[in-house]
């Protein structure tokens, strides 16, 4: 393949995935503020959520499976139609939005989540197998940080068009332009060589830096999900009066930006070979304990809105450094040749963080009368969990030279 149709390819591979995200955001706020208008708890909200992750830790380990298997073309077209799939099948009349029904299309919603996004990071490493590291880093960071801002336009239109055009003409939209993509990404998506011998036991057969990198991941976005999946949408909605348009918008300039630095991540640290970029991603995650501590901090005091909103922004800043290495560092490990079975079995344990982090968001946010504690109890288990990551990677460092 020339170097131009490796670009060619590359961007078409984001292009498929920021769309699928853009998606993911507006359906993310449709479920979560729609259900919270109509009554539901923060933990009924949770237990909402939880099929969405639950799903993803199962497909992440089959998706790569099923990308060494049969190539990652045909994945990420399942995940594109899954996700039109579950646009549809919620755009039906509101007597049908029963929590075990929208339960189910979050299902669908998990599976295709994660078929897209293993198929697109494996897509990378197949498209560009003899990248140098700094080159590596800089397309994987390129392609989370570009998605991510995607996802947080997402969030914003997602709390726009409910105030305006409603839940079910949303819906309809949602599931249109993901049959676009669709038709676009069977068109002119180049294709990837399955590998015909590719093990179903090779979902859970790593190496040890693999576990333990997985490990981290678990936790640093158990830490991230805790405070963001539930909590603070809710926060926001009932400490400081946002509607549903204001509420996905302050999400939206959150995760656009942290999409934004993401990006910039290569600029921002130098990770040169993997032992290096364990120990970058070990000293980032370690200083995400300062906004945390900025935020719990003003949570307590009389006037916390400015502070509060600084540390978040801080955090998000870090938190996008940090995943932006943790993403390069699966995939520069990984080896061309079994690329998507490790991809997989990484984002099944990040999966299980969110699931973890959804749970808890819920849980510890609906176990204070107030949404300010509340909050702060979910901020101080972000603390715990970001210590736990931060520690998983040390290992991974010491094993890197041998992976």
């Amino acid at each position: 393949m020339t170097e131009a149709q490796v670009r060619r390819g590359l961007l078409l591979v984001t292009l498929c995935y920021c769309m699928f995200m853009l998606s993911d955001g507006a359906l993310r706020m449709l479920v979560l503020l729609h259900l919270h208008e109509n009554g539901q708890t923060p933990f009924a909200l949770a237990l909402l959520l939880l099929p969405y992750e639950a799903a993803g830790v199962v497909t992440n380990l089959l998706g790569g499976w099923l990308g060494g298997r049969f190539g990652q073309k045909p994945v990420l077209l399942t995940g594109l139609a899954l996700q039109g799939l579950a646009c549809l099948l919620l755009s039906v009349d509101g007597a049908w939005l029963t929590l075990p029904y929208v339960m189910g299309t979050q299902v669908l919603s998990g599976i295709a989540k994660d078929l897209a996004k293993t198929a697109a990071k494996s897509y990378v490493r197949v498209l560009a197998p003899t990248a140098a590291s700094g080159t590596l880093f800089r397309v994987i960071a390129g392609m989370t940080g570009s998605k991510n801002a995607m996802k947080g336009l997402g969030f914003f239109a997602g709390g726009a068009l409910l105030a305006s055009a409603g839940f079910r003409g949303t819906n309809v939209a949602l599931a249109v332009l993901l049959l676009v993509i669709l038709v676009l990404a069977a068109r002119t998506l180049p294709g990837t060589a399955p590998r015909a011998r590719a093990a179903l036991s090779a979902v859970l057969l790593h190496a040890a830096p693999i576990h333990w990198l997985a490990v981290a991941r678990l936790f640093l976005f158990g830490s991230r999900d805790v405070w963001f999946a539930v909590a603070l949408p809710l926060f926001l909605a009932s400490s400081w009066g946002l509607g549903s348009a204001a509420v996905g918008g302050f999400l939206a300039v959150w995760v656009m930006g942290y999409g934004v630095v993401q990006a910039m991540a290569p600029k921002l640290v130098r990770a040169h070979d993997l032992r290096r970029g364990t120990y970058l991603a070990f000293a980032t995650t370690l200083t995400l304990l300062a906004p945390l501590a900025i935020t719990g901090l003003a949570l307590q005091g009389s006037q916390p809105n400015g502070w509060v909103l600084a540390g978040l922004l801080l955090y998000g800043g870090v938190f996008a450094v940090t995943s932006s290495l943790h993403s390069w560092l699966v995939v520069a490990m990984a080896g061309a040749e079994s690329t998507a079975e490790r991809v997989g079995f990484y984002y099944a344990a990040n999966a299980l963080g969110r699931l973890a982090g959804t749970l808890a968001s819920g849980w510890l946010f609906g176990s204070y009368a107030s949404a300010s504690d509340g909050l702060l109890a979910t901020v101080l288990a972000a603390g715990g969990a970001v210590v736990i990551a931060a520690l998983a990677l040390l290992p991974t460092a010491r094993l890197a030279r041998s992976s």
